[in-house]
């Protein structure tokens, strides 16, 4: 049988995705763009503050992995509803979903404000802790103004309104840049702050974020017409269900936790703060090639939520074959631009000889794990999540996880291994996992009933 043979003719495909697509890694672009700025103004101060704020962003990444489970939850269940046409449905999902990342999102932020040398000391001693701890305290004010922000983006894309995140992110991005090169250096009259002045910079640009998406969503959008109101207003059957298919994709999201926690964890002890701030350039770098995948992969998820809920199940089958080739062909891509892109990249920090190295070693692993990234990680994502089958991924992360990557990681660490090789072993599940993902897809036994 012949690709084109197997492809999706269906044109409206095609343009829903570029449609939903470009809005979405536009959003993830600028967001990254935020994390970029802060990243090479700190990186420009030396590798001591480049590796406490690596840590210090840490504990930032680890909320936005659990508030992304919530986002999911909250695009999977909206997006069929949104097919099916029960807006006040919507209302619902967006009530529990918004509580619930804003009240963890709350949470982590007064534990990281009141206890910001606690987590950092694990990782970090000397100098660079200390900058950890207080870009840390400083930063951790913008947590709440992220999660809210991140509940109503995911609704909004859900309706296939996308492109209010990418305006907000974008002025985000505008007042991030501009207070980075004030506080940081101490620029057009103010004061050089530092380290704190990044994290000054980032609370600023997500509460100018956050106000542009609630002027958006309380007082432009016809589609679902929210209210405050609407926002507190819970219905116990769906409240119940969106907890219970909500849940096991936050637990795959917390084995992630435990993944990252574990990869920065032994890296830190295994080698110096060089190799902590070679990591850190790294996974910017990494960070940067997922931008499309997210934005193919979230809008994939849309499309296949609303054709579920409108009961168009026959055009899943050909969606899910033109999925898999653009995740495969887009893996090749994104290769070949790392390695090409590594040795520039790395040359914006000041980190030094050995870490520079490091950063180097580390991005060519990356350069070989992308490929099985993009179509694995992608597809269970956009195909078999919002397909409704919730479980698989939990499972499947779980074994690779804790059987597979952990063992292998601290096998090669035990036995001195460089540390190129002990990275590689900590993303050896980004191939491996292709196979499981394979037979998931193929099979079809993923599209199932949401409540």
């Amino acid at each position: 049988m012949k690709i084109k043979d197997i492809l999706t003719k269906d044109k409206a495909f095609y343009n829903n995705l570029i449609h939903l697509a470009l809005p979405i890694a536009a959003q993830y672009l600028v967001s990254f763009l935020i994390t970029l700025t802060n990243s090479i103004s700190i990186g420009r101060l030396g590798k001591e503050a480049t590796a406490g704020a690596y840590i210090g962003t840490l504990i930032f990444t680890l909320l936005q992995m659990f508030i992304t489970g919530i986002e999911s939850g909250i695009t999977v269940a909206s997006s069929r509803s949104w097919g099916e046409g029960k807006t006040e449905k919507i209302k619902k999902i967006a009530a529990i979903g918004t509580v619930i990342s804003l009240a963890f999102g709350t949470l982590i932020s007064t534990l990281s404000i009141l206890f910001p040398s606690l987590f950092i000391s694990l990782f970090l001693g000397g100098e660079a802790a200390s900058g950890g701890a207080e870009y840390l305290k400083l930063l951790a004010f913008s947590f709440p103004f992220f999660c809210l922000s991140g509940a109503l983006g995911a609704l909004m894309r859900s309706i296939e309104s996308p492109k209010v995140t990418v305006v907000s992110s974008t002025a985000a991005f505008t007042v991030n840049l501009i207070l980075n090169y004030a506080l940081v250096f101490g620029k057009l009259g103010f004061s050089a702050l530092g380290i704190r002045g990044a994290a000054i910079a980032t609370v600023s640009a997500r509460a100018i974020e956050l106000l542009l998406i609630l002027i958006y969503v309380f007082l432009i959008d016809k589609k679902i017409k929210l209210t405050v109101k609407s926002l507190f207003s819970f219905d116990k059957i769906i409240s119940l269900d969106f907890v219970r298919y909500t849940t096991p994709i936050v637990l795959g999201q917390m084995v992630w936790i435990a993944n990252t926690l574990f990869a920065s964890y032994l890296l830190s002890k295994v080698g110096s703060d060089d190799v902590v701030a070679g990591l850190a350039v790294a996974n910017t770098l990494n960070s940067l090639s997922y931008i499309l995948m997210n934005g193919l992969s979230g809008a994939v998820g849309i499309i296949i939520g609303k054709t579920i809920g409108e009961g168009k199940i026959e055009k899943i089958k050909g969606y899910a074959y033109t999925t898999q080739l653009i995740f495969i062909l887009l893996g090749i891509l994104t290769s070949c631009a790392l390695l090409i892109a590594k040795g520039p990249f790395i040359s914006m920090y000041k980190i030094g000889a050995e870490a520079a190295d490091v950063a180097k070693a580390l991005i060519s692993v990356l350069s070989i794990t992308i490929i099985g990234t993009s179509y694995q990680s992608a597809c269970l994502i956009g195909l078999v999540k919002s397909g409704g089958d919730v479980s698989f991924i939990l499972k499947n992360d779980a074994f690779f996880i804790f059987l597979v990557v952990i063992p292998l990681s601290v096998l090669a660490s035990n036995l001195n291994a460089p540390i190129w090789l002990i990275f590689l072993a900590l993303k050896s599940d980004q191939l491996l996992k292709c196979i499981p993902a394979a037979i998931k897809i193929n099979r079809f036994g993923w599209i199932k009933k949401l409540p």
